[in-house]
């Protein structure tokens, strides 16, 4: 007699396949099958978001095509408890839209319909899953543009840029995401239809607009965006300047908003970084200097003639040793293309990159840059340094091998020495890719036991049931402190239940 052999399926995977196969029974109705994703060969590509060092797989994933179907699958699961998170385009750095073990990925990325555009109140209706920048090519015909850019713009959806309250290298003139929505429609996690903000330059009740963006998916579940369109300015030039220490041009920076000077764009990127893009854009930019500052002024020919005189006394009287200014558009986007090109270029010089998101004063940006040079030598990892110097808003791209367990862990431990000299220097530990996952740890850091029990007050309000996103952004009492006794003793507390790499 011959016998098979046979495979013991652990208790706790019979029951999470049980609830699985319940879940998909009852979305099938209301879905495309295509819509609809189960099997591990199609649930992987959502097993984590552009933070690919933290991945999970859900239970399944939904893409809806219709507000409609949102909201069906929310009361589903709402009814079922099965916590739901909500995923634009993926793009993402602090692993918010990663899956909950026994949850459901709700993918908007086919809801990407732009509703309306009206050029007279300079507003268009747009669904989530819209990309940034085809909102800017959509209106472009009129002499308009929408202004948030982040560097992922070519990818990275509406819906997620209001979750994380994106910006890009235009946000000191600009703004950021918050600056630029009049009004979002969502729902909430039982289904029921929910607007934040109005087309009204203020609308009665609490400002709950400004709760919801950069809520990271954690209140209501975005299915519509009114976005404020501006116009495109006559002209725009940009001045690249040069210094031959990283001090001096982290003063610079600091100097130029003194003097009252609001530039368009204000970026920094260090030796390191200039080499790394030049290589890989041939942007043009001067390899001999330690740091480089590209400062843009946009507006009529008049104002940009004014400003770029009153920039370029500025940098000189700071130490700047060598400034370029664009000639013509053709050269104003090269010179841009490798401050947008800085984390595809990090990608050319090490297996992985961890970029960090911090945020400080711009009087203590020189301060900041001198102490992640030391931390290069403590931990022997290379960091680019690029960053939104106008409002301080840091992007060190630690490299690292992530085949290397014990080099990650000393990638963890950098980024969170960076992010904790961050706080030390009156900054925050995101400026615009949220908490998520990856920096839940350091909100220990920043935020104290009152201050958290009133951020879970605001999710209470929203999701009682706390089933939207739930285990990003707010740190528990319980893991705050498991986290204090392991940064005394030296260690890192590390991210449940994750499989690394």
């Amino acid at each position: 007699m011959r016998l098979m052999n046979t495979v013991t399926i652990p208790p706790d995977q019979v029951a999470i396949k049980a609830l699985q196969s319940k879940l998909v029974s009852v979305l099938q109705p209301i879905l495309p099958e295509h819509a609809l994703l189960w099997e591990p060969e199609d649930t992987i590509p959502y097993e984590c978001d552009g933070l690919a060092a933290y991945r999970r797989m859900p239970l399944a994933v939904a893409l809806p095509e219709t507000e409609d179907q949102v909201a069906q699958i929310l009361k589903i699961c709402y009814t079922m408890k099965i916590p739901v998170v909500p995923r634009g385009s993926g793009t993402g750095l602090s692993g918010g839209a990663m899956p909950i073990a026994q949850g459901l990925v709700l993918s908007l990325a086919k809801l990407k319909k732009i509703i309306s555009i009206d050029p007279f109140t300079r507003t268009a209706v747009i669904q989530p899953g819209v990309r940034n920048l085809a909102i800017s090519e959509a209106v472009a015909h009129l002499g308009l543009y929408y202004a948030p850019d982040p560097s992922s713009q070519i990818a990275c959806s509406i819906g997620g840029n209001v979750n994380e309250n994106s910006g890009g290298v235009h946000c000191l003139k600009y703004g950021l995401t918050l600056h630029n929505i009049l009004k979002v429609r969502g729902l909430l996690m039982n289904g029921e239809v929910v607007e934040f903000g109005s087309l009204a330059p203020d609308c009665p009740g609490l400002d709950l607009l400004a709760v919801m963006i950069g809520s990271e998916g954690m209140l209501a579940v975005v299915t519509e965006v009114t976005v404020k369109l501006i116009a495109k300015p006559k002209l725009a030039r940009v001045i690249m300047a040069s210094f031959d220490d990283i001090e001096k041009g982290g003063n610079a920076v600091a100097a130029i908003i003194a003097a009252g000077i609001i530039p368009a764009g204000l970026e920094m990127m260090d030796k390191a970084t200039t080499r790394a893009v030049e290589e890989f854009v041939h942007a043009g930019y001067d390899l001999d200097a330690q740091a480089i500052l590209l400062c843009e002024s946009d507006g009529t020919p008049e104002e940009v003639a004014e400003e770029i005189e009153r920039m370029t006394a500025v940098l000189e009287k700071s130490g700047a040793s060598g400034i370029q200014i664009s000639k013509d558009e053709a050269e104003r986007l090269k010179f841009w293309s490798g401050r947008k090109n800085a984390f595809p270029a990090a990608g050319r010089l090490a297996p992985d990159y961890y970029c960090m998101d911090g945020t400080i004063p711009r009087r203590n940006i020189a301060t900041l840059l001198k102490r992640i040079q030391g931390m290069e030598k403590k931990y022997g990892l290379a960091c680019l340094n690029v960053f939104h110097a106008g409002d301080g808003n840091m992007h060190p791209l630690i490299l690292f091998n992530g085949a290397d367990q014990e080099e990650w862990h000393r990638a963890e431990d950098f980024g969170t020495e960076i992010l904790e000299a961050c706080v030390e220097l009156d900054g925050t530990i995101t400026g615009e890719h949220g908490v998520g996952i990856e920096k839940i740890n350091s909100m220990c850091v920043q935020f104290g036991e009152g201050e958290r029990e009133s951020f879970w007050g605001v999710k209470d309000a929203f999701d009682p049931e706390r089933l939207l996103n739930p285990d990003k952004a707010i740190p528990t009492l319980h893991r705050c402190a498991e986290y204090g006794r392991m940064r005394i003793s030296g260690g890192i507390l590390p991210h449940p239940e994750l499989e690394r790499f």
